[in-house]
């Protein structure tokens, strides 16, 4: 592996600021990188990105190769496997060259009951262009759609647009009879909108000054947003609020929850003014899901049942939960989805995802069934209510994304499309047998055994020699199931083994998995994750100096936290917009996410042992003077969920306290927390970690 640096890393000035809380005081020499629009931060980080560009200079050819066979193996021109709403065939188109989808339409025509599947690319016949994201990027840096929502008639289309990567959006409203945007456009909107039955009032939600989505709004098409009414605020700040058309289209649904609690309140869709109805009051540790189903509300909960079970309740008068599938220990119901006929329930199961359908008359639910030893399985859109079909996406660590439509009726399964991945640099078409994937688990310090996910090219040793790259991320309940990637065929190509440690503080085994990795449990996280790494090394798999861990946002706290941990354990870390000051962070609630963070992490503010439990992992705090593997650390200016300082802080620390070590540090100066936006920009940025990587791995 080599290294090479033209020029000296920047040195940030300190500047000692006092943090007090529980009679404990920590110096933050490198608070002034807070200060967004200070000149002297712009210019750190700019000096930042500029000793990343010329110490990883020797790997521009590399990074063009790596981009190159991403592209290569992209059909880039292609078309999405059209979903039918109503009367219109919704699909979206990309084309080669250009960044962004474009979302269209086509009418259904006499006798059609499968989607319209043309050549790869080949715009439907009669297609209707809705939205061309290409046209409303151009002059922008940055791009994103928040809200897309056509009205129940198909005649109005709600979109929201970002040119920053705040997420605060501008909406708008389109007439697609005659494809004139409507003047009425609203301005700081978040993500989510809903339709009334007849299309002619669209609700949409607001945040507060903390970023929180706290307001649901009821415009009326074609008059100024100065006139809209605010039909939902909710005053706790522990709270965030949704909201969405149910399948039905029978009913508003105003979703407001915290971490730990919910409530959710209804508007009949066709009398979109009346007041919202609280399908049952909040109880706090209580969580619950509402799904409209004919004459009933389905309501899935955790109410004395940690793994969560499904009821429903009258939509009429919704009052006591009648049970329709009991709580099974170690079976997670994530989801419930409802159709006319059929009630279909996505699952989890010893790691695993899964669908369950329950037909309507019958008490005999069902599982679908499905081929690998490891997969990843979810159900797509869906938005007809009365069908007996449903679709969903099935993919693994070999196999790429697949739709499938399931006969909920017959139980045929019929593929639709499958992901092409095109011939590679050396000529051959992909095939999954040149490729393995495999369940192993490692022995966490408390006995719990810990599940990995691996993918390899077919006949790697296990005898140490091969590098690896382990992935982790074990918060807020979110699972890290298999998924196929093509810019990681460059990785297995050449000899990479990808690991995912799916460490506690997910969902991947049940709720008690996320809970065992929160709160005043969050370190069995950190502790899973090295157990994760040491099995590796102690199996055959890889070896410590051939090895590389990688995670974003928490996941990238898991990366700064195992920095100190077991810095010996890697040859390098690549921490994306990591939240590894989190402790500054939620200590002050005027910030985005804060205060709805503290079910998440406790609060320090308010209790000196959750203050003295996070003060004691917090990466950037517990920096100390010891060989740590090489960072790279990746950043974004208008990131609103971890503000771009908590990495820049982090690297400015390590470079003083410990100055022998290899640190970078790179930022978007116009992206957001998913990154450069459109899919070339994101493919680059890809391709210049992955190259960083196997530099570090030796196998460049």
């Amino acid at each position: 592996m080599t290294t090479e640096t033209t020029a000296n890393p920047p040195v940030a000035k300190r500047v000692p600021t006092e943090r007090t809380h529980h009679g404990d005081t920590f110096i933050d020499e490198y608070a002034w990188l807070a200060d967004k629009d200070a000149p002297e931060t712009i210019a750190h980080l700019t000096a930042e990105n500029a000793y990343t560009e010329a110490s990883t200079a020797h790997l521009a050819a590399l990074r063009e190769t790596l981009f190159a066979e991403t592209k290569q193996r992209t059909q880039e021109t292609d078309l999405s496997v059209p979903a039918r709403k109503g009367d219109y065939w919704y699909y979206l188109r990309t084309v080669e060259g250009q960044q962004y989808g474009i979302r269209c339409r086509r009418a259904v025509r006499d006798g059609e009951t499968d989607p319209p599947m043309p050549a790869a690319g080949t715009p439907l016949d009669g297609e209707e262009i809705l939205l061309d994201s290409n046209v409303l990027a151009e002059g922008h840096d940055f791009f994103a759609l928040g809200t897309f929502d056509v009205s129940p008639d198909g005649r109005w289309l709600a979109y929201s647009t970002d040119f920053a990567g705040d997420e605060r959006f501008t909406l708008r409203v389109k007439d697609l009879q005659t494809g004139e945007v409507l003047p009425d456009e609203v301005p700081e909107t978040f993500y989510g909108s809903a339709w009334s039955a007849d299309g002619s009032i669209l609700f949409y939600l607001t945040v507060d000054d903390a970023w929180r989505p706290n307001r649901v709004w009821r415009h009326v098409v074609g008059t100024p947003a100065s006139d809209d009414v605010v039909v939902y605020e909710e005053p706790d700040e522990r709270f965030w609020v949704g909201v969405e058309l149910t399948r039905s289209e029978k009913f508003i649904l105003i979703d407001i929850h915290s971490k730990m609690t919910s409530e959710v309140r209804v508007i009949p869709a066709g009398n979109p003014t009346g007041e919202p109805a609280v399908v049952a009051p909040r109880r706090q540790g209580v969580e619950y899901q509402v799904e409209h189903h004919g004459h009933r509300f389905l309501i899935l909960h955790n109410d004395g049942a940690e793994d969560f079970a499904l009821a429903y309740t009258s939509a009429d008068a919704p009052g006591d939960w009648v049970p329709m599938i009991e709580h099974s220990p170690g079976t997670r119901l994530e989801s419930v989805d409802a159709f006319a006929n059929h009630i279909v329930v996505s699952v989890r199961t010893e790691g695993l995802t899964g669908i369950r359908v329950l037909t309507v008359g019958s008490t005999d639910p069902y599982d679908i069934e499905f081929p690998e030893p490891l997969y990843s399985v979810g159900l797509d859109s869906n938005p007809e209510y009365q069908t007996t079909a449903i679709r969903f996406h099935y993919s693994s660590l070999i196999t790429p994304d697949s739709v499938y439509d399931y006969d909920l009726v017959t139980r045929a399964m019929v593929l639709r499309k499958r992901q092409p991945v095109l011939p590679g640099p050396d000529g051959r078409s992909y095939d999954p047998a040149d490729y393995e994937q495999h369940r192993d688990w490692a022995l966490a310090d408390d006995g719990t055994r810990v599940p990995i996910s691996l993918v390899c090219r077919a006949g790697t040793p296990r005898d140490g020699s091969a590098p690896c790259v382990i992935y982790g991320y074990g918060s807020y309940e979110a699972s890290m199931d298999p998924w196929f990637s093509i810019p990681r065929l460059s990785l297995l190509d050449r000899g990479v083994v990808f690991a995912v440690a799916h460490v506690r503080g997910g969902g991947e085994l049940g709720r008690r998995w996320y809970t065992e990795g929160k709160l005043l449990a969050k370190k069995n996280t950190f502790t899973d994750f090295v157990a994760c790494a040491r099995h590796l090394v102690k199996s055959g798999w890889t070896a410590s100096e051939r090895l590389v861990a990688r995670g974003g946002s928490a996941g990238g706290l898991l990366m700064g936290a195992i920095a100190n941990l077991a810095p010996d354990a890697f040859a390098g870390i690549v921490a994306q917009v990591p939240f590894v000051d989190p402790l500054t962070s939620i200590l002050d609630p005027s910030l985005p996410l804060t205060v709805t963070e503290w079910e998440e992490w406790g609060n320090p503010l308010a209790d000196p042992e959750v203050y003295g439990y996070m003060k004691s992992y917090s990466p950037y705090e517990n920096v100390a003077a010891a060989d740590y593997p090489a960072i790279l650390a990746m950043t974004s200016l208008n990131d609103t969920r971890v503000l771009y300082h908590e990495p820049a802080k982090w690297i400015a620390r390590l470079r003083a306290v410990a100055p022998d070590g290899t640190y970078l540090l790179k930022t978007e100066m116009e992206a957001g927390h998913g990154g450069p936006s459109g899919r070339y920009n994101a493919w680059r940025e890809e391709a210049f970690m992955a190259a960083w990587i196997l530099d570090r791995l030796g196998a460049a």
